[in-house]
Order: structure tokens, then C-alpha cells, then sequence
């Protein structure tokens, strides 16, 4: 398997993209340190991986607006493992409305802690074990929703200021950590299909390709990160930036 000795750590993995995430890798080798708000969370995604890639995964709990649980997180893992060679920052709170005033001050505090604030202390805690590496790796999952695209209309101010402080740090990231040979890369998709890992999508058994209304997939972002990952140690490429269909 072709990266049966790599070790990835994936936020927010309990649906949607960060299982994705956590399922692709598994089945490809890797073992792979899931996390979600809850334990239970992560563990609903380890338990539904089917054949041996289900031993791979390894579920924690933790909440990304919580700064004593992403230590503790990040302590667990290194009691597993003495280094992390891909960091996928995908956790984010998502907030409903486009009235400001309608979220209380609570939810717009925890969105913005958990995207900005967490990726940042997620890096910074993980820090020591990507150092640990041969070859270590960040990915921020920046857009999850596209900001001008349909779903636009359902998204916070308070999340895309988030998303906006995310992007920044993974700018200034990618930056400093360069000449350390750490590798920092963001996404920024649109909208796109969040279609299980385990249905025929995700095989690739479409063979003439998405019909015109069809949107950017799960698999497809996928192989993004791994075919980044897969670069010499020379290559680094700051971002992906995908155009709606």
C-alpha cells in the first residue's frame, strides 16, 4: 500500500470530507488519527470502515474551540506515535444566517475559535511530531463552502470572518515554515459533492468523467492532497483554487 508508513492526523473527521479523508487514507496504508467533537463522533467513523483499514484509524475526541482538549489531543497521539507526516486541518464550526444579529455572541465566539483559533493551535501542538518527520505536511481545508456560490445565502458573517483568519494563517504559515522543509498547502474548493467514500464515486468508475451539472466531487479533492503529498520534498505548492463548474 503506498503509504502504509505514513501517519495523518485529520480534524473534524467525523462526516462529510474529513471522513472522506480518514477512509481514503486508511485504505491506503496510512494510519490515521481522527478527531470530532465527541469521541462517539470519531468512533462512528472508525467502526463504519469495512476490512482491515478499520484497525488504521483511531478515534479521539476533540473540540477545536477548546484549547485544553487540542493539547490533550495532540498529547494522545504523540503517545501513539513519535512523529505526524500529515496534518489536515478540516474541523470548522459552521454557522447558520445572514443577520448578523442572529447568533448569540456564544455561537460567533466558538466559530470563529474552532476554525481560525483552532487551526492555529492545532499547528502549534502538533508542531513537535511534524518535526519528527521526514516528511511533513499541513493541509487547511480553507473554503468549504463557496462564498459566492448557492450556499453562500445559508453561512454567517462570523464564519467567513473565520474562514478569511484560517486563509491568512496558512499564508503566513506556508511562509515561515518553508525553509524547515514543512509543507503548508490550503484548499479552496466550491461547492462540492460530499458523496460517501464507499459508494461507486468514489471508486472512479464513471469513465467519461461529471456531467455538466454535476459538482466538483469528494474523490477529487482527495487525490488533490494526496498527489501533493506524493511531490518531491523540493515541490511546494502553496494552494489549490478550484473554479465552479
Amino acid at each position: 500500500m503506498k503509504f502504509e508508513n505514513l501517519r495523518v492526523v485529520v480534524t473534524g473527521a467525523s462526516r462529510y470530507f474529513g471522513r472522506a479523508l480518514a477512509v481514503g487514507f486508511a485504505h491506503l496504508g496510512a494510519e490515521v488519527y481522527v478527531s470530532a467533537r465527541t469521541v462517539e463522533a470519531a468512533e462512528r467513523t472508525r467502526t463504519e470502515v469495512m476490512g482491515s483499514a478499520r484497525d488504521r484509524i483511531h478515534a479521539f475526541g476533540c473540540d477545536l474551540s477548546r484549547p485544553a482538549e487540542i493539547r490533550e489531543f495532540a498529547a494522545r497521539v504523540g503517545e501513539r506515535t513519535d512523529r505526524v507526516d500529515l496534518l489536515v486541518n478540516n474541523g470548522a464550526r459552521w454557522l447558520d444566517g445572514m443577520d448578523l444579529e442572529a447568533a448569540s455572541d456564544d455561537q460567533i465566539v466558538e466559530t470563529i475559535e474552532s476554525t481560525a483559533g483552532g487551526t492555529v493551535l492545532m499547528v502549534k501542538h502538533f508542531l513537535p511530531l511534524l518535526r519528527g518527520s521526514s516528511r511533513p505536511d499541513i493541509v487547511n481545508m480553507v473554503a468549504v463552502r463557496d462564498a459566492e456560490g448557492a450556499s453562500a445565502a445559508a453561512a454567517h458573517a462570523a464564519f467567513w470572518a473565520a474562514k478569511s483568519a484560517q486563509a491568512g494563517f496558512a499564508d503566513i504559515l506556508s511562509r515561515r515554515l518553508r525553509p524547515s522543509g514543512v509543507r503548508v498547502f490550503s484548499l479552496f474548493p466550491p461547492d462540492f459533492s460530499t458523496s460517501d467514500p464507499r459508494f461507486a464515486e468514489w471508486d472512479g468508475s464513471n469513465p467519461d468523467g461529471m456531467a455538466p451539472d454535476e459538482k466538483l466531487t469528494t474523490q477529487a479533492l482527495f487525490e488533490c492532497i494526496v498527489y501533493a503529498v506524493e511531490q518531491p520534498r523540493d515541490c511546494f505548492i502553496r494552494s489549490f483554487h478550484f473554479e465552479p463548474r
